[in-house]
């Protein structure tokens, strides 16, 4: 699977997503847009992320910007993920990995000496015209969000 190209068209996509809709890129025109990866809702360094994009989330708006999480697990679980956490923007359910493949984030892990296919976390930052400016692979939690926002600043 190929990478996506930095300053090129970002990968479309067309996913179900919380709040009983579906979200494709178009949806994001003339805003720009964060797409972060995770393993897997309810986890504590993916509950962390996404607490930390929500914080963060009113200085995104101000910045034009809007927030969208993926995951493989499905809209409901992501429906109670984010109303207990109190997340202002959508999560997407991508249980065929079709925008994970697009934006090649599955990779071999490694968990107690077994390995599996996951999602590594990552996050993409597209512009309001549709370009891929800025990726983040293999992300630590910590002080992730505060460095997409600074990229989101200099868009």
């Amino acid at each position: 699977m190929s990478q996506p190209e930095l300053n090129k068209k970002a990968p479309n996509f067309d996913l179900p997503a919380t709040g009983e809709q579906n979200l494709s890129l178009k949806d994001f025109k003339d805003k720009n847009l964060v797409i972060y990866f995770y393993p897997k809702d309810n986890t504590p360094g993916c509950t962390t992320e996404g607490q930390n994009f929500r914080d963060l989330y009113k200085e995104f708006q101000s910045h034009d910007t809007e927030i969208v999480g993926v995951s493989r697990d499905s809209v409901r679980v992501h429906e109670n993920f984010r109303k207990k956490h109190d997340f202002p923007f959508d999560l997407l359910s991508d249980k065929e990995e079709e925008m994970c493949n697009a934006y090649d984030v599955i990779k071999l892990k490694k968990m107690y000496g077994k390995e599996y296919m996951g999602i590594e976390r990552s996050t993409f930052l597209i512009d309001k015209q549709g370009k891929l400016r800025q990726e983040w692979r293999k992300v630590k939690v910590k002080g992730h969000v505060d460095e997409v926002l600074e990229a989101v600043k200099s868009l």
